[in-house]
């Protein structure tokens, strides 16, 4: 029996409709199909996010921990095999992907502890189990099925730092700042997503955008962050991004496949693109307004941008601008907050 929990049902008929609703009812089938080709057995409760579902299993073949990744594959999920591949060969400590179904997007994936995430460990938590996880990271546990947001489903040793390195939250910037200039140090492939094509998007969007907030202090912010990214559009790199690193989406390896002590980085939505533009998470995960001046500094440090302050504040507004489009496509008339005041302190830092 599959456990498919109501909020990433609730998540796939809202956003992706017909097709969410196609993919949700194919899961039970998915699984099943996927268990048995790869001959694995299911070890523990599921764990879902957003976008997937996710299932402990243990590969019967040789007694390998592993998880099982159920998602639709989109454009941001369609190059993580791709992503995860590349900073594995390159040796940036990516996870070991120990099967892909191109068919259906189908991953197993070596398992990390999802009990630790650098967000929990900052926070003080320490190493919990998987219900002390998701009260930490405020999501919920019921009907057998556990929601550790962000997919913490992963395992690839990315960095040397151990867990009792990380005291609070400006030691899980430095983890986090190591764990990027790893990944950001590999070209990207060939036929990933790139910036240039979001910029683009962003930029024809950008005017109806501005036009809907109902604030006209936030316009004249937005058009700000509009003028900046207009400044770097035509260099938009060509690195291998994550997109989405945050603190919940870097979890502590396991020491039963060898990963103890090692922080590793999970769930990319990747794409090609400068190195900038994966500062934002950093500074929004874990928010703390005092705080975004010396992170974006410590970050943009650790990725050597630190002579380019400039072009990586620009990319940080892309991702003000890139997250204001997608609001006023769900009909929003007002800037996220936190966004808003990011994009406020870091031009006002110069």
């Amino acid at each position: 029996m599959i456990d498919i929990p109501d909020e990433l049902i609730a998540t796939q008929y809202a956003y992706n409709g017909a097709a969410g609703r196609a993919f949700v009812a194919a899961l039970p089938g998915l699984a099943g199909r996927f268990l048995e080709e790869w001959g694995l057995r299911r070890d523990g409760p599921s764990m879902y996010g957003m976008c997937a579902l996710v299932l402990p299993v243990v590969r019967e073949a040789d007694g390998v921990p592993a998880v099982l990744k159920l998602q639709l594959v989109d454009e941001e999920t369609a190059g993580e095999p791709v992503a995860l591949r590349a900073w594995g060969a390159a040796g940036a400590g990516a996870v070991d992907v120990l099967g892909h179904d191109p068919g259906t997007g189908a991953l197993l994936l070596e398992r990390l502890d999802e009990g630790r995430p650098l967000a929990g460990v900052a926070r003080g938590a320490g190493a919990v189990g998987v219900a002390g996880a998701a009260g930490v990271l405020g999501v919920g546990v019921g009907g057998g099925v556990v929601d550790v947001a962000g997919m913490r489903e992963t395992a690839g040793a990315v960095g040397a730092a151990g867990v009792a390195d990380v005291a609070d939250v400006r030691g899980a910037v430095g983890v986090l700042g190591e764990v990027l200039a790893r990944l950001v140090a590999v070209p990207a492939p060939e036929g990933l997503r790139t910036l240039g094509g979001a910029v683009e998007r962003m930029l024809a969007a950008a005017p109806e955008t501005v036009g809907r907030l109902a604030d006209a202090s936030e316009r004249r912010l937005l058009a700000d962050c509009v003028a900046a990214v207009r400044e770097v559009a035509g260099e938009p790199g060509d690195r291998l991004l994550h997109w989405d690193l945050h603190y919940d989406n870097i979890l502590a390896g396991r020491a039963d496949t060898g990963r103890a002590g090692q922080w590793v980085a999970l769930d990319p939505k990747p794409l090609a693109g400068d190195p900038g533009f994966e500062l934002f998470p950093a500074l929004v995960n874990l928010f703390d307004a005092g705080e975004v001046v010396w992170r974006f500094d410590a970050l943009t440090e650790a990725v050597g941008l630190e002579r380019d302050r400039g072009r990586a504040r620009a990319w940080t507004l892309g991702r003000v601008l890139q997250n204001a489009v997608w609001g006023a496509g769900t009909g929003g008339h007002r800037m996220v907050p936190e966004h808003a005041g990011i994009a406020r302190r870091l031009l006002a830092a110069g």
